[in-house]
């Protein structure tokens, strides 16, 4: 897709490729978007264990990121963790570090670490923890059981962390099994973010157009209508595949992305 940036966007009216993620990245705020904000916003102001989960690509990361961006930095403190790039050690000890302590080679150690930063954030600081475990589908049965255990602060009723749980629809899965209903029972917030409907990838596309200057048709109804099915309302294929129509609509040298260069488009994505 790096060829995207050489492309001729002002034959199609286009101040810049609105499709490519760059610094002008244009957020469309579909009805499934929203709801994960408001779901997250109620999480933040109750605490405790919370997920976040949905097909590849459906936006649960921009979802979070700009929901964690937004919380107040004098009230929040957000630490982000990816598993599927840790190991499970490499996972607690980063998380003992991000909160404020000096991790230790001893599990026992790092848990006793993140519990006490935790807490000092808490009731020193005033600030609560927001704890965001992104690709939460790699996690093994054994780091669930431990944050179980881990943010479990028996001292007081009350919740002193947000945790959050991100990943895809198979963590849904995991949490059902009969051994994690114990963390099941906790959850606060549990959200799945579903496709697009054809309308609102219809709204999507235009707002996109719009973002980028363009105040007349790029992509004829034939071709719409092709992108819509084929990208079955994740918001990534769509850009993906609207990104690489236009590609091919330049090297035809068309002003008007027609069904035929759509398809075009699709069998390039498959091949790519």
């Amino acid at each position: 897709m790096e060829k995207g940036h050489s492309m001729e966007v002002s034959r199609f009216g286009l101040e810049f490729n609105p499709f490519l993620k760059n610094s002008k990245e244009i957020l469309v705020e579909t009805a499934q978007y929203r709801e994960a904000l408001f779901r997250l916003s109620y999480l933040a102001k109750t605490k405790g264990f919370g997920l976040l989960t949905g097909g590849p690509g459906r936006g649960k990361t921009t979802a979070v990121r700009n929901w964690a961006a937004a919380l107040n930095p004098s009230l929040y403190k957000v630490v982000y963790s990816c598993l599927s790039t840790l190991t499970v050690s490499d996972f607690y000890r980063s998380l003992v570090e991000s909160l404020g302590g000096q991790p230790s080679f001893r599990k026992p150690d790092n848990f006793r670490s993140i519990q006490e930063e935790v807490s000092r954030l808490c009731l020193e600081k005033k600030k609560t923890p927001v704890i965001i475990i992104d690709e939460a589908n790699y996690i093994g049965n054994a780091i669930l059981n431990d944050l179980k255990l881990l943010f479990n602060f028996e001292m007081d009723s009350r919740d002193r962390a947000v945790i959050l749980l991100c990943g895809l629809g198979q963590l849904n899965n995991t949490l059902r099994l009969s051994v994690h209903e114990p963390l099941r029972q906790r959850l606060v917030m549990n959200f799945h973010m579903e496709g697009m409907t054809k309308e609102e990838g219809r709204t999507f596309i235009r707002a996109k157009l719009d973002g980028a200057g363009c105040s007349h048709a790029v992509f004829d109804e034939g071709a719409t209508e092709a992108i819509l099915n084929a990208s079955d309302g994740t918001p990534r294929v769509l850009n993906r595949l609207c990104c690489q129509s236009l590609l091919c609509a330049d090297a035809k040298k068309l002003d008007l992305v027609d069904a035929d260069t759509v398809m075009q488009a699709i069998n390039d994505c498959e091949l790519g």
